[in-house]
């Protein structure tokens, strides 16, 4: 089929990443996956949650927005509100859990790092946009931790990003953006580690039912371009 964006069905948008945007934060990153941009910071703190004491671990959490006008139409702000939305709980708990995936939390002992995902612009895909980058910024918050003798010893286990994929006019297509996004049949995110190993996957048929050959194409699929992703997470720390 042809894609609005004149894209291959297994081709992703232009993706970079730009790492230190942010002088305060102890990471920080601005990820621009197509039109879709994702400011990524980092904060690190000397505590854990009440409810961890005792413990003997640190905690990785994240928060997620999208600003008023990350948008075609102007929303308002959910502190305006006075709640998050569930969209917004659910996705900030995917990205803590993906991240936590790949950390060792009992060598963060006493530590928290606070990962805030603000979402300029929206295109689609911002849930996997911020877990690719608030790898980016994890990483550079745990570097300085271990530059400053915080940290004994690196509790990093590994890379995690995320992509999503999903059947447009019963085509598997990589990477889409709100137009393929609104759409589409099926749409599916998935969470990876530099492993090729699945630390989540989130596929819901918005139409028709998918079977199990296509969800194996679209991990395929994910799993394909997974490399390319984390390269760009690595040039963007060097």
């Amino acid at each position: 089929m042809t894609r609005p964006s004149g894209r291959n069905n297994n081709q992703m948008r232009n993706l970079t990443i730009t790492s230190r945007v942010n002088k305060h934060a102890e990471g920080s990153c601005l990820i621009k996956c197509g039109d879709t941009h994702v400011l990524c910071t980092a904060s690190v703190e000397f505590k854990v949650p009440a409810w961890m004491k005792g413990m003997r671990s640190g905690w990785i959490t994240a928060e997620y927005g999208m600003l008023p006008r990350a948008n075609a139409n102007r929303i308002d702000r959910e502190a305006i509100k006075g709640k998050q939305d569930g969209r917004t709980h659910e996705i900030q708990r995917l990205i803590g859990r993906s991240l936590r995936a790949v950390v060792d939390l009992h060598q963060m002992q006493g530590i928290t790092i606070k990962l805030d995902c603000d979402v300029l612009q929206a295109d689609g895909g911002t849930r996997t946009a911020s877990i690719t980058g608030a790898w980016v910024a994890l990483r550079q918050a745990i570097d300085k931790l271990l530059a400053d003798k915080k940290l004994e010893r690196d509790p990093l286990l590994g890379q995690v990003a995320a992509i999503s994929c999903g059947i447009v006019q019963n085509n598997a297509v990589l990477d889409l953006d709100y137009l393929e996004d609104s759409n589409a049949g099926t749409d599916a995110n998935f969470v990876m580690n530099n492993r090729g190993e699945l630390l989540e996957v989130q596929g819901t048929a918005e139409g028709a039912p998918f079977t199990s050959d296509q969800l194996m194409t679209l991990t395929k699929m994910a799993s394909d371009i997974m490399p390319i992703i984390m390269k760009k997470q690595q040039d963007a720390l060097k």
